[in-house]
């Protein structure tokens, strides 16, 4: 199982997070049945919510990020929280295109850049907080980094990288993100700029087996890192039969009673794992009866 860390550099001009998201993204691989392009694409978006989640304060908030810039794979939607959990989609999972000319999965023309980055965060309030910014490359990290300068003013580079292996299953996926703190010196952001220069592919970095620890460090080694936390992370939907009623619920009598008309069944299929809920003509009506004693 893959894992997550953070902390930050000795002098505290900036905190990190990384994250070893191999298995987390071979698990939605699985259950989306993705081309090698839409792995790549989501695994980056899945890699990205676990250490955007991260920074949430409880165990109960929930970050959302929706990706949608026009191109053939739609949209792109996965949710996290600050426990290492994960799960997300995306519309068109068989996509494929020809290969750059560098020879590789060309992510930001099946993204697209003629849409936004959205991210939403549910932090128990009565209105979750949404925000949002253009795209800027289609390639996601950009996109994120672009997000968090523009909607949040805080200066970000984040790093991700998926390797999909010849029989499709992925090889290694893993990323970093590095927030700059405030009021640094001018002294201070040049040497961080200049590290970050350079810092090589992230996918190899990822595709080597070593410890997330020593990653970072070897992508940063002029800085002294104090990591504070490291947590397990995985692919987890949390869908249930329970949940998938209360979706029904939602339709109406009328609704419910057109589908009861003409089906006597509804079949509702979770957007996250694929997994089938079937509900039959007397559930259906009981649905219904139980939604006219809520209302009385």
């Amino acid at each position: 199982m893959g894992y997550m860390i953070r902390g930050v550099d000795k002098e505290l001009t900036f905190r990190f997070f990384a994250v070893d998201a191999r298995d987390t993204v071979e698990q939605a691989r699985q259950f989306h049945a993705t081309s090698p392009l839409a792995s790549a694409a989501l695994g980056r978006t899945l890699t990205a919510g676990l250490m955007m989640g991260y920074t949430l304060k409880n165990k109960e908030d929930r970050i959302t990020i929706k990706i949608n810039g026009k191109g053939p794979l739609g949209t792109i939607l996965v949710t996290a929280d600050n426990i290492g959990h994960v799960k997300g989609y995306i519309d068109h999972p068989e996509v494929v295109l020809p290969l750059r000319e560098d020879g590789k999965l060309d992510v930001g023309l099946a993204v697209g850049k003629e849409g936004a980055v959205q991210v939403i965060k549910d932090n128990g309030l009565k209105k979750p907080y949404s925000s949002s910014s253009k795209l800027v490359t289609g390639e996601i990290g950009e996109d994120i980094a672009s997000y968090f300068f523009y909607s949040e003013q805080q200066p970000t580079v984040v790093g991700l990288g998926v390797l999909v292996d010849v029989d499709y299953s992925i090889k290694s996926a893993g990323g970093f993100m590095l927030q700059l703190m405030p009021h640094l010196s001018e002294d201070e952001i040049i040497k961080i700029e200049k590290a970050i220069a350079k810092i090589p592919s992230v996918s190899s970095c990822f595709e080597q087996d070593k410890d997330i620890e020593l990653i970072v460090q070897e992508l940063l080694p002029d800085f002294e890192l104090l990591i504070s936390e490291k947590i397990p992370v995985s692919y987890q939907c949390d869908c249930s039969r329970d949940r998938m009623k209360e979706i029904l619920t939602s339709l109406g009598e009328k609704e419910l009673g057109d589908i009861i008309y003409t089906d006597k069944k509804a079949e509702i299929q979770c957007h996250f794992c694929n997994k089938k809920y079937l509900f039959l003509e007397d559930e259906l009506q009981d649905i219904i009866k139980q939604s006219h004693k809520t209302i009385n």
